[in-house]
Protein backbone atom coordinates (compact mmCIF):
# COMPACT_ATOMS: atom_id res chain seq x y z
CA UNK A 1 0.00 0.00 0.00
CA UNK A 2 1.55 3.28 -1.16
CA UNK A 3 0.43 6.32 0.81
CA UNK A 4 1.41 9.92 0.09
CA UNK A 5 0.92 12.79 2.52
CA UNK A 6 0.49 15.92 0.41
CA UNK A 7 1.16 18.92 2.61
CA UNK A 8 3.04 17.04 5.32
CA UNK A 9 2.94 19.74 7.96
CA UNK A 10 1.59 19.27 11.47
CA UNK A 11 -1.39 16.94 10.97
CA UNK A 12 0.01 15.30 7.86
CA UNK A 13 3.33 14.81 9.59
CA UNK A 14 1.74 13.24 12.66
CA UNK A 15 -0.28 10.88 10.47
CA UNK A 16 2.70 10.03 8.29
CA UNK A 17 4.95 9.23 11.23
CA UNK A 18 2.40 6.84 12.68
CA UNK A 19 1.97 5.11 9.32
CA UNK A 20 5.74 4.91 8.84
CA UNK A 21 6.09 3.37 12.31
CA UNK A 22 3.60 0.71 11.25
CA UNK A 23 5.83 -0.27 8.34
CA UNK A 24 3.79 1.23 5.50
CA UNK A 25 5.23 2.75 2.33
CA UNK A 26 4.82 6.47 3.07
CA UNK A 27 5.95 9.47 1.04
CA UNK A 28 5.92 12.98 2.51
CA UNK A 29 5.42 15.86 0.08
CA UNK A 30 6.39 19.22 1.55
CA UNK A 31 8.51 22.26 0.79
CA UNK A 32 10.88 24.84 2.23
CA UNK A 33 12.90 24.51 5.46
CA UNK A 34 10.52 21.85 6.80
CA UNK A 35 11.24 19.59 3.82
CA UNK A 36 14.98 20.26 3.99
CA UNK A 37 15.05 19.34 7.68
CA UNK A 38 13.06 16.15 7.13
CA UNK A 39 15.32 15.09 4.28
CA UNK A 40 18.45 15.75 6.33
CA UNK A 41 17.46 14.52 9.79
CA UNK A 42 14.18 12.62 9.44
CA UNK A 43 10.83 13.54 10.97
CA UNK A 44 10.64 13.85 14.74
CA UNK A 45 7.31 13.44 16.52
CA UNK A 46 6.86 14.52 20.13
CA UNK A 47 3.68 13.20 21.75
CA UNK A 48 3.45 13.37 25.53
CA UNK A 49 6.55 11.63 26.87
CA UNK A 50 7.22 9.95 23.53
CA UNK A 51 9.86 11.29 21.16
CA UNK A 52 10.47 9.32 17.99
CA UNK A 53 12.31 10.02 14.73
CA UNK A 54 11.52 8.21 11.48
CA UNK A 55 12.99 8.56 8.02
CA UNK A 56 10.26 8.35 5.40
CA UNK A 57 10.78 9.29 1.79
CA UNK A 58 10.46 13.10 1.60
CA UNK A 59 10.08 14.91 -1.73
CA UNK A 60 8.96 18.29 -3.01
CA UNK A 61 6.71 17.27 -5.90
CA UNK A 62 4.02 14.84 -6.94
CA UNK A 63 6.07 13.93 -10.00
CA UNK A 64 8.88 12.71 -7.76
CA UNK A 65 6.45 10.89 -5.47
CA UNK A 66 4.98 8.90 -8.35
CA UNK A 67 1.73 6.92 -8.47
CA UNK A 68 0.05 6.24 -5.12
CA UNK A 69 -2.77 4.08 -3.79
CA UNK A 70 -3.94 6.74 -1.33
CA UNK A 71 -3.12 10.44 -1.30
CA UNK A 72 -3.92 12.19 1.98
CA UNK A 73 -4.33 15.92 1.42
CA UNK A 74 -3.79 17.85 4.65
CA UNK A 75 -3.50 21.32 3.14
CA UNK A 76 -5.57 24.34 4.09
CA UNK A 77 -8.70 24.43 1.93
CA UNK A 78 -7.68 27.54 -0.01
CA UNK A 79 -4.45 25.82 -1.14
CA UNK A 80 -6.22 22.89 -2.80
CA UNK A 81 -7.13 24.53 -6.15
CA UNK A 82 -3.51 25.44 -6.80
CA UNK A 83 -2.26 21.99 -5.80
CA UNK A 84 -4.94 19.97 -7.61
CA UNK A 85 -3.04 19.36 -10.88
CA UNK A 86 -0.05 17.98 -8.95
CA UNK A 87 -2.26 15.79 -6.78
CA UNK A 88 -3.99 14.38 -9.86
CA UNK A 89 -0.62 13.15 -11.18
CA UNK A 90 -0.42 10.67 -8.31
CA UNK A 91 -3.92 9.26 -8.89
CA UNK A 92 -3.17 7.34 -12.07
CA UNK A 93 -4.22 3.83 -11.02
CA UNK A 94 -7.88 2.97 -11.45
CA UNK A 95 -8.49 2.40 -7.74
CA UNK A 96 -6.27 5.22 -6.41
CA UNK A 97 -8.08 7.37 -3.83
CA UNK A 98 -7.85 10.96 -2.67
CA UNK A 99 -8.41 11.35 1.09
CA UNK A 100 -9.54 14.90 1.88
CA UNK A 101 -8.37 15.64 5.42
CA UNK A 102 -9.27 19.31 5.02
CA UNK A 103 -11.38 21.49 7.32
CA UNK A 104 -14.70 22.87 6.17
CA UNK A 105 -17.12 21.97 3.39
CA UNK A 106 -15.40 19.63 0.89
CA UNK A 107 -15.47 20.38 -2.83
CA UNK A 108 -17.25 17.04 -3.45
CA UNK A 109 -20.09 17.78 -1.00
CA UNK A 110 -22.93 17.21 -3.49
CA UNK A 111 -21.41 14.08 -5.05
CA UNK A 112 -22.65 10.57 -4.34
CA UNK A 113 -26.03 11.33 -2.80
CA UNK A 114 -29.54 11.60 -4.15
CA UNK A 115 -30.27 15.29 -3.96
CA UNK A 116 -31.75 18.06 -6.08
CA UNK A 117 -28.28 19.61 -5.83
CA UNK A 118 -26.36 16.51 -7.03
CA UNK A 119 -23.20 17.40 -8.93
CA UNK A 120 -23.36 21.06 -7.96
CA UNK A 121 -19.99 22.68 -7.15
CA UNK A 122 -19.57 24.53 -3.87
CA UNK A 123 -18.29 27.78 -5.31
CA UNK A 124 -16.77 29.02 -2.05
CA UNK A 125 -14.22 26.18 -2.11
CA UNK A 126 -14.34 25.26 -5.82
CA UNK A 127 -14.81 28.38 -7.96
CA UNK A 128 -16.15 27.40 -11.36
CA UNK A 129 -16.15 23.71 -10.47
CA UNK A 130 -12.52 23.26 -11.51
CA UNK A 131 -11.71 20.88 -8.67
CA UNK A 132 -14.56 18.60 -9.72
CA UNK A 133 -12.92 18.42 -13.15
CA UNK A 134 -9.31 17.96 -12.04
CA UNK A 135 -9.98 15.70 -9.04
CA UNK A 136 -13.04 13.61 -9.98
CA UNK A 137 -15.19 13.23 -6.85
CA UNK A 138 -15.44 9.48 -7.44
CA UNK A 139 -11.79 9.39 -6.32
CA UNK A 140 -12.55 11.08 -3.01
CA UNK A 141 -12.82 9.58 0.46
CA UNK A 142 -13.98 11.97 3.17
CA UNK A 143 -11.86 12.36 6.29
CA UNK A 144 -12.69 14.38 9.41
CA UNK A 145 -9.49 15.09 11.33
CA UNK A 146 -9.50 15.52 15.12
CA UNK A 147 -5.86 15.42 16.32
CA UNK A 148 -4.17 18.68 17.27
CA UNK A 149 -0.52 19.18 16.36
CA UNK A 150 1.93 21.89 15.33
CA UNK A 151 5.26 22.14 13.57
CA UNK A 152 7.45 23.12 16.50
CA UNK A 153 10.54 23.53 14.31
CA UNK A 154 11.41 22.39 10.81
CA UNK A 155 11.21 18.61 10.83
CA UNK A 156 9.77 18.51 14.38
CA UNK A 157 6.07 17.95 15.07
CA UNK A 158 4.47 18.23 18.49
CA UNK A 159 1.23 16.29 18.90
CA UNK A 160 -1.05 17.74 21.57
CA UNK A 161 -4.10 15.48 21.64
CA UNK A 162 -6.38 13.23 19.62
CA UNK A 163 -5.85 10.31 17.25
CA UNK A 164 -9.17 10.09 15.39
CA UNK A 165 -9.47 10.23 11.61
CA UNK A 166 -13.11 9.55 10.68
CA UNK A 167 -13.44 8.10 7.17
CA UNK A 168 -16.39 7.83 4.81
CA UNK A 169 -17.27 7.40 1.15
CA UNK A 170 -19.33 10.29 -0.26
CA UNK A 171 -21.93 7.76 -1.47
CA UNK A 172 -22.21 6.15 1.97
CA UNK A 173 -20.86 2.75 0.93
CA UNK A 174 -18.44 0.63 2.94
CA UNK A 175 -16.20 0.11 -0.05
CA UNK A 176 -13.17 -2.21 -0.01
CA UNK A 177 -10.88 0.79 -0.45
CA UNK A 178 -12.18 2.65 2.59
CA UNK A 179 -12.14 -0.53 4.69
CA UNK A 180 -8.51 -1.18 3.68
CA UNK A 181 -7.57 2.35 4.60
CA UNK A 182 -9.30 2.14 7.97
CA UNK A 183 -7.50 -1.11 8.72
CA UNK A 184 -4.16 0.49 7.86
CA UNK A 185 -4.77 3.46 10.16
CA UNK A 186 -5.96 1.26 13.01
CA UNK A 187 -2.85 -0.87 12.55
CA UNK A 188 -0.83 2.32 13.03
CA UNK A 189 -2.45 2.91 16.41
CA UNK A 190 -4.99 5.48 15.22
CA UNK A 191 -8.76 5.59 15.54
CA UNK A 192 -10.30 5.38 12.05
CA UNK A 193 -14.02 4.53 12.12
CA UNK A 194 -15.81 4.24 8.78
CA UNK A 195 -19.08 6.16 8.63
CA UNK A 196 -21.90 5.67 6.15
CA UNK A 197 -23.05 9.27 6.74
CA UNK A 198 -19.75 11.15 6.58
CA UNK A 199 -21.50 14.50 6.09
CA UNK A 200 -22.95 14.21 9.60
CA UNK A 201 -19.41 14.03 10.96
CA UNK A 202 -18.23 16.84 8.68
CA UNK A 203 -20.97 19.07 10.08
CA UNK A 204 -20.26 18.24 13.73
CA UNK A 205 -16.75 19.65 13.31
CA UNK A 206 -17.78 22.41 10.89
CA UNK A 207 -20.55 23.47 13.29
CA UNK A 208 -17.98 24.63 15.80
CA UNK A 209 -15.43 25.87 13.28
CA UNK A 210 -17.92 28.15 11.50
CA UNK A 211 -18.45 30.07 14.76
CA UNK A 212 -15.33 29.76 16.90
CA UNK A 213 -12.77 30.36 14.15
CA UNK A 214 -14.01 33.67 12.73
CA UNK A 215 -15.00 35.03 16.15
CA UNK A 216 -11.58 34.20 17.54
CA UNK A 217 -9.98 36.10 14.66
CA UNK A 218 -12.21 39.11 15.30
CA UNK A 219 -11.79 39.17 19.08
CA UNK A 220 -8.40 37.46 19.66
CA UNK A 221 -10.23 35.24 22.15
CA UNK A 222 -9.40 31.62 22.96
CA UNK A 223 -11.96 28.82 22.91
CA UNK A 224 -12.67 28.93 26.63
CA UNK A 225 -13.60 32.63 26.54
CA UNK A 226 -15.78 32.25 23.46
CA UNK A 227 -17.62 29.33 25.05
CA UNK A 228 -17.89 30.59 28.62
CA UNK A 229 -18.12 34.41 28.47
CA UNK A 230 -21.91 34.91 28.31
CA UNK A 231 -22.03 37.67 25.69
CA UNK A 232 -19.55 35.89 23.42
CA UNK A 233 -21.31 32.56 23.91
CA UNK A 234 -24.57 34.17 22.77
CA UNK A 235 -22.96 35.17 19.46
CA UNK A 236 -21.43 31.70 19.05
CA UNK A 237 -24.82 30.14 19.70
CA UNK A 238 -26.62 32.38 17.20
CA UNK A 239 -24.13 31.46 14.48
CA UNK A 240 -24.40 27.77 15.27
CA UNK A 241 -28.19 27.84 15.21
CA UNK A 242 -28.03 29.19 11.66
CA UNK A 243 -25.62 26.40 10.77
CA UNK A 244 -27.90 23.84 12.39
CA UNK A 245 -30.85 25.00 10.29
CA UNK A 246 -28.79 24.67 7.09
CA UNK A 247 -27.49 21.23 8.05
CA UNK A 248 -30.98 19.95 8.77
CA UNK A 249 -32.26 21.35 5.46
CA UNK A 250 -29.50 19.33 3.77
CA UNK A 251 -30.58 16.14 5.55
CA UNK A 252 -27.75 16.12 8.11
CA UNK A 253 -28.35 14.52 11.52
CA UNK A 254 -26.42 16.22 14.29
CA UNK A 255 -25.83 13.79 17.14
CA UNK A 256 -25.47 16.48 19.84
CA UNK A 257 -27.28 19.72 20.60
CA UNK A 258 -25.83 23.19 20.23
CA UNK A 259 -25.09 23.77 23.92
CA UNK A 260 -23.24 20.48 24.32
CA UNK A 261 -21.17 21.30 21.23
CA UNK A 262 -20.24 24.69 22.70
CA UNK A 263 -19.39 23.15 26.06
CA UNK A 264 -17.16 20.58 24.36
CA UNK A 265 -15.17 23.38 22.74
CA UNK A 266 -14.90 25.22 26.04
CA UNK A 267 -13.44 22.12 27.69
CA UNK A 268 -10.44 22.35 25.37
CA UNK A 269 -9.39 25.42 27.37
CA UNK A 270 -7.31 28.45 26.38
CA UNK A 271 -6.70 27.21 22.84
CA UNK A 272 -6.19 29.54 19.88
CA UNK A 273 -8.15 28.44 16.82
CA UNK A 274 -6.32 27.79 13.57
CA UNK A 275 -7.80 30.95 12.07
CA UNK A 276 -6.49 33.12 14.90
CA UNK A 277 -3.08 31.46 14.64
CA UNK A 278 -3.00 32.14 10.89
CA UNK A 279 -3.98 35.77 11.43
CA UNK A 280 -1.23 36.27 14.01
CA UNK A 281 1.34 34.70 11.67
CA UNK A 282 0.20 36.62 8.61
CA UNK A 283 -0.94 33.52 6.73
CA UNK A 284 -4.05 33.06 4.55
CA UNK A 285 -7.12 32.16 6.62
CA UNK A 286 -9.66 29.41 5.91
CA UNK A 287 -12.57 31.84 5.81
CA UNK A 288 -14.40 30.57 2.75
CA UNK A 289 -14.25 26.87 3.63
CA UNK A 290 -15.37 27.38 7.23
CA UNK A 291 -17.94 30.16 6.92
CA UNK A 292 -18.28 31.35 3.33
CA UNK A 293 -19.38 27.88 2.23
CA UNK A 294 -21.94 27.73 5.05
CA UNK A 295 -23.49 31.02 3.91
CA UNK A 296 -23.48 29.72 0.32
CA UNK A 297 -25.22 26.49 1.37
CA UNK A 298 -27.77 28.57 3.25
CA UNK A 299 -28.58 30.35 -0.01
CA UNK A 300 -28.84 26.99 -1.80
CA UNK A 301 -31.45 25.64 0.65
CA UNK A 302 -33.13 29.04 1.24
CA UNK A 303 -32.22 29.26 4.94
CA UNK A 304 -31.59 32.87 6.09
CA UNK A 305 -28.14 33.52 7.56
CA UNK A 306 -28.05 37.17 8.69
CA UNK A 307 -25.63 36.60 11.56
CA UNK A 308 -23.30 34.37 9.55
CA UNK A 309 -23.28 36.80 6.61
CA UNK A 310 -22.44 39.69 8.92
CA UNK A 311 -19.58 37.84 10.65
CA UNK A 312 -18.33 36.67 7.25
CA UNK A 313 -18.10 40.25 6.00
CA UNK A 314 -16.30 41.38 9.16
CA UNK A 315 -13.74 38.57 9.22
CA UNK A 316 -13.03 38.99 5.50
CA UNK A 317 -12.28 42.66 6.08
CA UNK A 318 -10.11 41.80 9.10
CA UNK A 319 -8.18 39.38 6.88
CA UNK A 320 -7.87 41.90 4.04
CA UNK A 321 -6.41 44.53 6.38
CA UNK A 322 -3.91 41.99 7.71
CA UNK A 323 -2.98 40.76 4.22
CA UNK A 324 -4.36 37.29 5.01
CA UNK A 325 -7.13 37.02 2.39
Amino acid sequence: MRIAIFGAGAIGGYLGVRLQQAGLDVTFIARGPHLAAMQADGVTLISGEERVTVRPRCVDSAAEAGPQDYVFVTLKAHALPGAAPDIARMLVDDDAALVTGINGVPYWYFHGVESPYAGRPVQSVDPGGRLLEILPPARAIGCVVYPAAEVEAPGVIRHTYGDRFILGEPDGSRSPRVERLSKALVGAGLSAPVRTRIRDDIWVKLWGNMAFNPLSALTASTLDRLALQPDLRAVVRALMLEGQAIARALGVRLAIDVDRRIEGAGEVGAHKTSMLQDLERGRPMEIDALLGAVVELGEVVAVPTPMSAMILALVRERARQAGCY
